[in-house]
């Protein structure tokens, strides 16, 4: 791994100063059709036309994001490669895997937080459950007959969590990602899953999945008849996806700044954020020092949601 401060030097002043003269690629560590996949193309929409050359965005999904991680972490810190991700790779994935292949915070330069996904939980409809307290008496007279998916880490902790909260005992079926993972929920192989809003929402209008309870401690101002999952009846339990763009370590500083500064306009255009918050996601964005803070904080956050959920590394 490369031992690196968030931000350093090793291009020259030229190279920094007419930054950037080609197509820009965005590495994507979940599926199209993910909640960070239609979100993150409402960005790059903008920063191609502010940067004045193309963005192309590149999904890498697979081994809980690791795939793209690992990736972007070994790229040229030149700018040209950036990768777009959550707390699956940079928050959780410590606690969950064994083996690293990157490291979350030596491994690559923080740019801009894009913001929040909250998740929900969807079940099927034929699960006769119309709350979060019918489907937990469901499972506790039904050991081990009910099951949820999970195409991310967050997912993954949000369904343990659940489980160990509620005091029930479900089936874990995890995926590559988010959308297949929804495929088999609507096809009634899979009894639940919790996922990001953006990607589940076009599903619960369809009604071919019912939503039950959002995991964070606010409602979401999308859907605001749904409680939360601890106004629903499950105690202590605050779960929500971030999304943020970062680069290889040692980015230099004056591409890091460009790129933040550019970032954190698009967020704040009223036509962007209105798209964002239509999709469910609550954009707001920071600097590169507020979101190296962040992402220290929340490793120790995840480590003690993963513990507390009792899961062990994979």
């Amino acid at each position: 791994m490369i031992a690196a401060t968030p931000f350093g030097g090793g291009t020259t002043a030229l190279a920094q100063s007419s930054y950037p003269t080609r197509t820009i690629t965005l590495v994507l560590p979940f599926a199209g059709g993910s909640g960070t996949d239609t979100t993150t193309r409402i960005i790059a929409q903008h920063l191609s036309v502010a940067l004045g050359v193309g963005t192309v965005i590149e999904n890498k999904s697979g081994a809980n994001g690791s795939i793209a991680a690992t990736y972007v972490a070994r790229a040229a810190p030149d700018g040209y490669t950036l990768f777009v991700t959550t707390n699956t790779t940079h928050s959780a994935n410590p606690s969950l895997l064994k083996t690293m292949s990157y490291d979350p915070i030596k491994d690559f330069t923080p740019i801009a937080r894009t913001g929040d996904l909250p998740f929900m939980l969807l079940i099927h409809p034929d699960v006769p459950a119309k709350n979060v307290l019918e489907l937990v008496a469901l499972a506790k007279g039904a050991p081990g007959k009910f099951s949820y998916a999970s195409g991310s880490s967050s997912a993954s902790v949000s369904g343990a969590t659940f489980a160990r909260r509620a005091g029930i005992d479900l089936l874990h079926v995890p995926y590559r990602s988010s959308p297949p993972a929804l495929t088999d929920v609507i096809g009634g192989r899979v009894s639940m899953m919790f996922v990001d809003i953006p990607t589940g929402l076009p599903h619960v209008k369809e009604g071919a999945l019912r939503a039950l309870a959002v995991t964070t401690t606010y409602r979401s101002s999308l859907m605001p008849e749904l409680p939360t999952m601890q106004e629903a009846g499950v105690p202590d339990f605050d779960i929500s996806s971030w999304q943020a763009w970062f680069g290889p370590a040692n980015m230099p500083k004056e591409i890091v700044t460009r790129l933040n500064t550019e970032v954190r306009k698009i967020v704040e255009k009223p036509e962007v954020k209105a798209r964002l918050s239509e999709l469910g996601m609550e954009p707001f964005s920071g600097t590169p020092e507020e979101l190296d803070k962040f992402v220290r904080d929340q490793l120790v956050l995840w480590t003690r949601l993963i513990k507390d959920a009792g899961i062990e590394p994979q």
